[in-house]
C-alpha cells in the first residue's frame, strides 16, 4: 500500500491507533510483571472450545505454564514497545494478532460457553479481543511505523544499503 494514498489526517489517526494499542499491550505486560506472582493458569483453566484440552495441558504442566507466563509477559511488553515507538511495527502488529487470537480461542465468546454471558467487552462472537485484532491488522497492512516511528530510520538505512 503506497504512503501517498493516505491523507495526513488518516496517517495521524492510524499512528494514534498504533500508539494506543501499544500502550494497552505495554500496560498489560508491565502490570503482570510487577504483580510478581501473576499466572495465566486461572484464565487457561477456564478455557472452553476446541483448543481447551491444549490450554488445560499447559495449566497441568508447571514447567510449560512457567514458560507461557514469561512469554506472555515479555511478549506483551515487546509488542507494546514496538507499537509505541514504531519499531518493526508490522512484526509487532502480527505478533499482537497472534497473541490476541490465542486469548480469543482460549475463551471464545460463543453461546453456551462461560464467557458468553453478556459481559462488558463480550458481544456473542465479537469481543474486545477480536476488535483489537482487527485494529492490529489495519496497522500491519499500512506503513504506519514509517510515518512516525523508528521504522522510518530502519527503512532509510536498509534502502540506502541495497
Amino acid at each position: 500500500m503506497s504512503e501517498d494514498k493516505f491523507t495526513s489526517l488518516q496517517k495521524v489517526a492510524l499512528v494514534i491507533l498504533r500508539v494506543l494499542i501499544g500502550w494497552h499491550f505495554l500496560y498489560e505486560g508491565v502490570a503482570k510483571l510487577l504483580k510478581g506472582n501473576w499466572s495465566a493458569a486461572g484464565y487457561l483453566s477456564q478455557s472452553r472450545g476446541f483448543l481447551a484440552p491444549f490450554f488445560h495441558w499447559i495449566v497441568d504442566t508447571p514447567t510449560v505454564l512457567a514458560v507461557v507466563n514469561q512469554m506472555n509477559i515479555w511478549g506483551l511488553i515487546a509488542i507494546g514497545l514496538g507499537l509505541i515507538v514504531g519499531c518493526l511495527t508490522r512484526w509487532a502488529a502480527y505478533a499482537g494478532m497472534l497473541l490476541i487470537a490465542l486469548y480469543y480461542l482460549a475463551n471464545p465468546p460463543f453461546v453456551g460457553f462461560y464467557y458468553s454471558i453478556p459481559m462488558e467487552g463480550n458481544y456473542l462472537i465479537v469481543n474486545k479481543n477480536l476488535v483489537e485484532m482487527a485494529a492490529l491488522f489495519v496497522i500491519a497492512i499500512t506503513p504506519n511505523g514509517r510515518w512516525a516511528g523508528l521504522d522510518y530510520l530502519l527503512h532509510k538505512w536498509f534502502c540506502r544499503n541495497k
